[in-house]
């Protein structure tokens, strides 16, 4: 079966699942207040370690390396966001996983090293041929 297809099942059922065990333990109220506190604390995380992934980002364009990790993590960044925003306890634990640098970069950390392994390096010159033309000659450019 496609794993897609498979997630889009599963994910629901897990929540659900997830809903009705933590709402017997702590009640209905306080797991709806809960659901709505991870999304508030979680988007604004999610902005603060964006923020700083565009200025690292920055950091290693100024330094004329490219931004490999920087350019994942910030994708990581965008679905730990939207996994936060959806309601369910499964997607939140997820999202946070994704939104932490200590854990984001032991999930993301070799990815962006073979990215980094196949950077070409570059010289500050330019190789070329020339010639010297006379002042009579036709050439002139």
């Amino acid at each position: 079966m496609n794993p897609v297809l498979l997630s889009i099942i599963l994910i629901p059922i897990l929540e659900i699942y997830l809903f009705i065990k933590i709402g017997s333990q702590i009640g209905a109220f306080n797991t709806i207040l809960l659901v709505f506190v991870t999304a508030i604390i979680g988007v604004y995380y999610a902005k603060y370690e964006g923020l700083n992934t565009i200025r690292s980002g920055f950091m290693q364009i100024i330094k004329n390396q490219v931004p490999a990790y920087e350019i994942i993590s910030g994708a990581a960044i965008a679905f730990a966001a939207l996994l936060l925003i959806i309601p369910g306890f499964a997607t939140d634990f997820l999202g946070f996983l994704l939104i932490f640098p200590i854990t984001r970069k032991l999930i993301f950390g070799n990815l962006s090293n073979k990215f980094k392994k196949n950077e070409v390096k570059k010289n500050n010159y330019i190789d070329g041929e020339y010639e010297d033309i006379e002042d009579n000659d036709d050439r002139k450019i």
